[in-house]
């Protein structure tokens, strides 16, 4: 079999409804099967005010929203509607990117059909309790996701350093790479733009510090405020630039008054905004990846990250940037202070982690996911079984 062969369905919890690196990545990714001859269609929670067009066939699925989160919501049940299409479209994989009931139902469909299930790990939802109080919840969470990915024939991670996290966490026996690309068209440092930087009441000699992503405390907010808190107490130079939206933008405005926010940005004007920064600083623990770092590093800026999964695989320490313990508010500062103090070092970080970003286009990346569907389905065919799990 090859690409023109598969007939893919797909379940995500969130496949247009919010813009996030995640569900880019999945859209990204059902137009390159498209334009490779494969048929997908796609079965997601939906809304009336979706963040962007879907690529492909989209299907709703009944949905709830999040309490205290409305922004997101939570497909819980495989409809009769959804049940219905699924047997008019004939799939030969079942693919899920959220472990939420209706990928939960999925994989049990897909085990009652006789079809191979592959799912993609986007982000850390064990980690999210940590951020509101709920800590004692993490090895709860961390069984249940063990007990959805072992009945999958093989899970893809965005990272070396995630995929092996799953192996050290017994998540599956079959544990894969399905990495990020990179639109070099809209970053690049070309399109830094002083004017703009300007604009906004930013010097040109005064260091930009950037924060990218959702608003949100699973980000870091707490440990990206006190860092800064730190860097102004020893009086370093710099500015801070906040480029997207959320929940938390109230607390964050409000915990970083001098700081400069652009609200959510896109294309091109998203590739403005990061190459006009000078360091990228990003503390968060729950990316698997880190669509933003790679975004930073072909933009020709140096990172500064929480030694974690995602941006162990992407930051060179000492080379493309600085990976600094998870919390350790001091440790950032000083990493920050020495890119805000010698132009020099970060103009080298920034050359290497740029060159570094040529490794990552999204075809070869995609390509890798199309070959894992092809050999777990070839796998079936010779009559493997899925395995619950190497350990016990």
């Amino acid at each position: 079999m090859d690409v023109k062969g598969l007939r893919v369905a797909l379940f995500s919890g969130n496949y247009n409804y919010v813009r996030d690196g995640a569900n880019q990545a999945l859209n990204r990714f059902v137009g390159y099967l498209l334009r490779q001859g494969a048929a997908v269609r796609v079965y997601s929670a939906t809304t009336d005010t979706p963040a962007f067009e879907p690529t492909g066939d989209l299907v709703s699925a009944p949905s709830i929203s999040v309490p205290g989160r409305r922004e997101y919501r939570i497909p819980y049940r495989m409809s009769g509607a959804v049940r219905r299409d699924l047997a008019a479209f004939r799939p030969n994989l079942v693919h899920v990117s959220s472990p939420d009931p209706l990928g939960h139902r999925a994989v049990a469909w897909a085990r009652k059909h006789g079809l191979p299930a592959v799912a993609s790990v986007h982000t850390r939802f064990e980690t999210y309790p940590r951020y509101y109080g709920l800590a004692f919840l993490e090895p709860a969470i961390e069984s249940l996701l063990r007990r959805f990915y072992r009945r999958c024939d093989a899970i893809v991670a965005p990272s070396d350093s995630m995929a092996q996290l799953l192996r050290e966490q017994r998540m599956s026996y079959d544990v894969g790479i399905w990495t990020r690309g990179i639109d070099r068209d809209i970053f690049n440092p070309g399109r830094r733009d002083t004017n703009w930087r300007q604009s906004l009441g930013i010097a040109d000699d005064e260091p930009v510090i950037g924060f990218i992503g959702r608003l949100v405390m699973e980000k870091g907010l707490d440990v990206f405020s006190d860092t800064i808190d730190h860097l102004t107490a020893k009086n370093v130079r710099h500015k801070v630039l906040i480029v997207g939206e959320g929940p938390a933008r109230e607390w964050f405005e409000n915990r970083l008054p001098n700081a400069v926010f652009t609200g959510f940005q896109k294309g091109p004007d998203l590739g403005r905004a990061v190459a006009s920064m000078d360091m990228l600083f990003n503390p968060s623990v729950t990316e698997t990846f880190g669509n933003v770092t790679l975004e930073a590093m072909a933009c020709g800026l140096p990172t500064v990250a929480a030694r974690a999964t995602g941006s162990e695989s992407l930051v060179s320490e000492g080379v493309t940037g600085r990976l600094i313990r998870p919390g350790a508010i001091t440790a950032f500062a000083d990493a920050l202070t020495a890119y805000c103090t010698n132009p020099a070092a970060r103009a080298a970080a920034g050359a290497a982690a740029m060159a570094e970003a040529d490794h990552y286009g999204w075809d070869q990346v995609n390509q890798a996911l199309v070959d894992t569907y092809v050999r777990v389905i070839r796998q079936r065919e010779h009559g493997a079984i899925v395995r619950s799990s190497p350990v016990p």
